[in-house]
């Protein structure tokens, strides 16, 4: 097979399975590790895959995107920490908004219970775990379903959003970047994201680590609209500083 046949079938290989690792391509391709990182550096020059020690992994894009029973499968200690930190910045917020996500839907099983509080949110799984909640109201934004992380989108969901003020935010992103900002491969998400950024008085990103240095397709925040992120100690610390200089506060959990 030619170069580009190659690399087509490299991404379809990390794209079905969540990360390659160099020595296994190299011996399904029965080609040399080297070909196979030459193949790797050119999808990530592309902005397909971010290469990792070893191996790759594949980036969410226009034309690719993970469901949201496949985020469940990756990084959870990892994302159950950085939920349990998130959720404890709460404060004497009265109102949040809880994005659509995996990571979001661990916040707000970690959000306490003993005290009042409004949520927002355009999640079905989110609105469900919260609903039986006694001291909770849940508002569920209307619109469009996305089976895959069963996310409601459109000009409802907006409309809804564009008509709040809210205390503070908990959004997701599938890629963060000091250059790009916070992006998002459907350009319906980057509209509910990007109108409950505008309505939160204060916003905390939560991602992996491997969400850094990401850029999909629709952008919806920049870095400094951010007020904490918080993310997980496998990201450098001098790569959380470069973040944190651009104005918000990083906390590595």
């Amino acid at each position: 097979m030619d170069a580009d046949e190659r690399r087509r079938k490299v991404l379809e290989t990390a794209r079905r399975t969540g990360a390659v690792d160099v020595g296994q391509l190299a011996g399904d391709l029965d080609v040399s590790r080297e070909t196979v990182r030459r193949d790797l550096r050119t999808l990530e020059d592309h902005g397909l895959v971010r290469r990792t020690h070893g191996g790759a992994y594949p980036v969410e894009s226009a034309g690719f995107e993970t469901t949201l029973a496949y985020r469940t499968t990756r990084n959870v200690p990892q994302k159950n920490r950085i939920a349990t930190t998130a959720a404890g910045l709460l404060g004497d917020a009265e109102t949040v908004f809880v994005d659509e996500g995996y990571t979001p839907l661990l916040i707000a099983e970690a959000l306490p219970r003993d005290r009042p509080l409004t949520v927002v949110t355009a999640s079905l799984t989110v609105a469900g775990a919260l609903a039986s909640a006694e001291n909770f109201t849940v508002f569920l934004l209307g619109g469009r379903v996305r089976g895959g992380t069963m996310g409601a989108v459109g000009e409802w969901a907006s409309r809804m959003l564009s008509g709040f003020v809210i205390d503070l935010a908990y959004v997701g992103a599938n890629g963060i970047s000091r250059k790009y900002g916070l992006t998002t491969p459907d350009p319906a998400v980057s509209t509910v994201k990007g109108h409950a950024v505008r309505a939160a008085r204060r916003k905390v990103f939560c991602g992996v680590h491997t969400k850094f240095g990401a850029a999909s397709f629709c952008r919806f925040a920049d870095v400094s609209d951010i007020d904490v992120i918080v993310t997980d100690t496998t990201l450098p610390s001098a790569e959380a500083h470069r973040y944190a200089v651009l104005g918000p506060r990083v906390i590595r959990a």
